[in-house]
C-alpha cells in the first residue's frame, strides 16, 4: 500500500493542455537531489553515482544490487519482470528485491546500520540536512532538473540525492459506470452538483455513493490534500492560511471542504456503519461497482484498476469546488536513492535511471504523473487536455514564514493531517455526537487563532 499526503511545493505549473508533456514539459515533482560534486561521504569517497552507462559500455556494467521496495503487493510478481527488461540492457547485474510491510519503521531500524540495501526509496523520518550523511549524490540538481521535476525537497546545497518514483496528484476517484447508470453524465464541479451526483447515486443504483474508509483513519487525511483545489489558489495552504485567524469560518476553504464530508455523512450517502469499514476490500468495491466515489490520490488508482473486472470504468475528478478555476495540486510520491554504502553504486544507479525513466512504473504502479520531462500524460488525465483545469504545486511559504502551517497546527493540537477532527465531523452527522457542524468548526477555528498569536508573536 501506498499512501500519500501533503503536496509538496516548487514545481512548475501543469496546465493540462494538448501536448503539455511534450517537449520542455512540467518540473520535477520532489526527486531527490545528489550532493556536489566534489561533496564527500561518509565512506571517504567524493564520488557521485553518476549516470548509468547505454549500449555496450551497459552490457559491460557488472555486480549484485539489492533493492527495497514498499511494494509487496507487486514484489513477486511486477518487479520480476522490471527486472527482466532491465536485464535485456544490463545483462550482468543481478536484481534481488525485498519489500517491507511497514516501510518507514522498518527502513528506520536498518538504517542504524551500513545495511539497507543499494538502491532505496528515501524515508521521510531523515532529515533533509542528513541525507548525504546515508545516500549517494545523483547530481547537481541545475543538471538534473533538466530531465526531472520535483527534485526541490531533497537537495542538499544544491545537490539532489533522489528521483521522484511518481508525482501524485488528488481529488476524487469513481467508478464511471456507477455515475453512468445514476444518469450522471457530466462530471461534478461544483459542490451543488456534486451532492446531486451522489443522491443520484443512492437513488438509482445498490452502491454506496461516497465511502468514507472512517475506520481506517489514515485514509481520511486524504481530503485535506484537496484544501488547494476548494481555494482555487495555490498560494492558500502555505501563505494564505498563515496570514489569517479565520480558516474554519463560513466562506473559507477548511470549512467548505469538510462541510461536503458532513452533508454526506448527514444525508445518508456514505456507508451504512462508518466504524466498521475496511481498506482493502473498499479498493475492489469502486473497483466493481459497490462504491461510487472515494477521496483518495492517484497512487491508489493502479491498486484499484488492477482489482476490475474493467478497468476503464475507473476515473478520476478534481474535488468539487465554487471556486473561479479549478486547480488540482500535486504532489511528489517517494524519491528513489542509492545508499552511500552500496558496493555496486554504477549498478544501483542504472536501475534508478532506467525505473525512472523505462519501466512505466510511475503512471501505471504508481498512478501518477511521470516526473520525467516530456513523458505523456497518463492515460486517466487526458479526459483534461484542453480544459480550464490546472495541475500544480503549492507555492512555498513566504521567506521566514516556513513551516508555520504545521506549527501553528501542532500548537492548536487540530490534526490537518490527522484523523480525529475528520473523524468528529462523521460521528456528528451521523448522530453519534451532538455537536453540529458549525460547533466543531468553531471549536477548530478558536484553536486556530490562539495558536496563530502564539507563533506569529514567537516568530
Amino acid at each position: 500500500m501506498i499512501k500519500k499526503t501533503k503536496a509538496v511545493t516548487g514545481l512548475a505549473a501543469l496546465t493540462l493542455m494538448a501536448g503539455l508533456f511534450s517537449g520542455c514539459a512540467s518540473d520535477n515533482n520532489n526527486a531527490t537531489n545528489a550532493a556536489a560534486t566534489n561533496a564527500g561521504s561518509n565512506t571517504g569517497t567524493t564520488a557521485e553515482a553518476t549516470a548509468a552507462p547505454e549500449g555496450d559500455a551497459a552490457k559491460d556494467l557488472k555486480g549484485d544490487i539489492t533493492v527495497i521496495t514498499q511494494r509487496t503487493d507487486i514484489v513477486d510478481t511486477v518487479f520480476k519482470d522490471y527486472a527482466a527488461k532491465f536485464n535485456e540492457k544490463y545483462p550482468n547485474i543481478k536484481v534481488n528485491f525485498e519489500a517491507l510491510s511497514n516501510y518507514e519503521d522498518q527502513i528506520k531500524i536498518r538504517m542504524s546500520t551500513s545495511d539497507y540495501g543499494d538502491v532505496l526509496l528515501l524515508p521521510t523520518s531523515v532529515a533533509i540536512k542528513d541525507l548525504p550523511d546515508f545516500f549517494e549524490p545523483l547530481g547537481k540538481k541545475s543538471d538534473l532538473e533538466q530531465q526531472y521535476t520535483g527534485l526541490e525537497e531533497r537537495t542538499v546545497d544544491g545537490i539532489s540525492y533522489g528521483i521522484p518514483i511518481t508525482v501524485n496528484f488528488s481529488g476524487v476517484i469513481y467508478n464511471k459506470q456507477v455515475f453512468k447508470d445514476a444518469g450522471v453524465t457530466e462530471v461534478p464541479r461544483t459542490f451543488d452538483q456534486f451532492s446531486a451526483a451522489l443522491k443520484s447515486i443512492k437513488e438509482k443504483t445498490d452502491a454506496v455513493p461516497l465511502y468514507t474508509n472512517y475506520a481506517a483513519g489514515w485514509t481520511l487525511t486524504q481530503w485535506e490534500a484537496d484544501l488547494a483545489t476548494v481555494a482555487g489558489d495555490r498560494e492558500y495552504v502555505n501563505i494564505g492560511q498563515v496570514a489569517s485567524d479565520d480558516n474554519f469560518v463560513p466562506g473559507q476553504p477548511h470549512y467548505e471542504l469538510y462541510k461536503v464530508m458532513y452533508d454526506a455523512a448527514k444525508d445518508g450517502l456514505i456507508e451504512e456503519d462508518p466504524t466498521t469499514t475496511d481498506w482493502e476490500s473498499s479498493k475492489a468495491d469502486l473497483a466493481n461497482g459497490k462504491i461510487g466515489t472515494m477521496m483518495l490520490g492517484s497512487w491508489a488508482i493502479g491498486q484499484i484498476k488492477g482489482l476490475a473486472a474493467s478497468p476503464d470504468d475507473i476515473g478520476f475528478m478534481p474535488f468539487p469546488t465554487n471556486a473561479d478555476k479549478i486547480l488540482v495540486p500535486l504532489s511528489d510520491d517517494y524519491n528513489l536513492g542509492v545508499s552511500i554504502h552500496s558496493k555496486n553504486k554504477e549498478a544501483a544507479r542504472a536501475w534508478v535511471d532506467w525505473f525512472i525513466n523505462e519501466s512505466g512504473y510511475p503512471t501505471t504502479e504508481g498512478g501518477g504523473m511521470s516526473p520525467v520531462k516530456g513523458a505523456e500524460l497518463p492515460e486517466i488525465l487526458k479526459q483534461f487536455a484542453g480544459t480550464d483545469i490546472t495541475f500544480d504545486t503549492l507555492a512555498p511559504a513566504k521567506a521566514g514564514e516556513e513551516g508555520w502551517v504545521d506549527a501553528i497546527d501542532k500548537e492548536a493540537e487540530i490534526g490537518l493531517w490527522q484523523p480525529d477532527f475528520k473523524k468528529v465531523i462523521i460521528e456528528a452527522a451521523i448522530g453519534n455526537r451532538k455537536q453540529s457542524y458549525d460547533d466543531i468548526m468553531k471549536e477548530l477555528n478558536d484553536k486556530w487563532k490562539a495558536a496563530r498569536a502564539k507563533i506569529v508573536t514567537a516568530k
